[in-house]
């Protein structure tokens, strides 16, 4: 029953309200396009909002009834009961119980997102102040991504979410993500992947996605990180993979000046530190 409520409320919603980027009033998750993301939204839909609505059912009875029951009207003489143990058992019992089984998918969940199988494509996010670095170790290719103010925005591009150079990954393909930061604390985040990982300075976490159909998908840095924190934006182009093999020759010359001159800046921030 609840299942088909859930579905009907979903029918009648917008359309606007299940795209790639976060819209006005939006209620829900964005639309998922991972099956990480798909077990993320199952377990709120379908385990998590039945037993919290139950529950808050269950306490707004019993606070009415306490109300009306124990009234002072009715009840002249106040009661002496000090416990009850059967009661006592059974309030203890059933939140463990209620646990228990949020437990289980919830670590099912979660595991999934760790283990990370072998990739297909491999990318490195670093955060800076504030914009994000990318590199794809496997194709030589390093390129910065800044998000593109808005007297230079074109006709539907997204306000605080487009940048100008977006990251490229084949659709149905293992993509790892290795995120770092540069300077202080980030983090990568992109809600229809089911993907939140910190960017730490001095540490590379690791995560990953498996986007499961094409299009252009919007996140930001998700960790308070300075003043202009909130102009931090990803923007990720989910691709054929032939469309992606184009891009990669492609950025292979776009970005071999900007490839040589950030690795003399690596090696020569080295040679400082030593």
């Amino acid at each position: 029953m609840f299942k088909k409520i859930v579905l009907i409320i979903f029918s009648i919603m917008p359309s606007s309200l299940l795209a790639n980027e976060p819209k006005d009033w939006q209620l829900g998750f964005q639309e998922s396009a991972s099956k990480s993301m798909s077990d993320i939204v199952w377990f709120h839909d379908y385990m998590l909002l039945p037993i919290i609505t139950a529950i808050t059912a269950f306490v707004l009875f019993l606070l009415l009834y306490v109300c009306v029951r124990f009234r002072a009207s009715k009840n002249q003489v106040a009661s002496t009961t000090s416990h009850n143990t059967v009661i006592e058992v059974i309030w203890t019992l059933i939140p463990c119980l209620i646990l228990i089984v949020m437990a289980v998918p919830s670590f099912k969940v979660l595991y999934s997102q760790d283990e990370i199988p072998k990739a297909d494509v491999t990318i490195k996010a670093i955060g800076y102040q504030w914009y994000w670095g990318y590199e794809y170790p496997d194709e030589n290719i390093i390129f910065d991504s800044y998000m593109i103010e808005d007297k230079d925005l074109k006709e539907n591009q997204p306000r605080l979410l487009t940048v100008d150079n977006e990251v490229y990954v084949p659709v149905n393909k293992v993509v790892k993500v290795m995120i770092t930061a540069n300077d202080v604390l980030h983090a990568w985040a992109l809600p229809s992947f089911g993907v939140k990982r910190d960017a730490v300075p001095g540490r590379i976490n690791e995560t990953w996605f498996k986007a499961d159909r094409t299009g252009t998908f919007y996140g930001q840095c998700s960790e308070l990180c300075g003043i202009k924190h909130a102009f931090m934006p990803i923007t990720v182009n989910v691709v054929t993979e032939d469309e992606y093999k184009k891009w990669l020759e492609e950025a292979k010359v776009k970005f071999a000046k900007e490839t040589i001159d950030k690795k003399m800046r690596i090696v020569k921030n080295m040679r400082e530190l030593k």
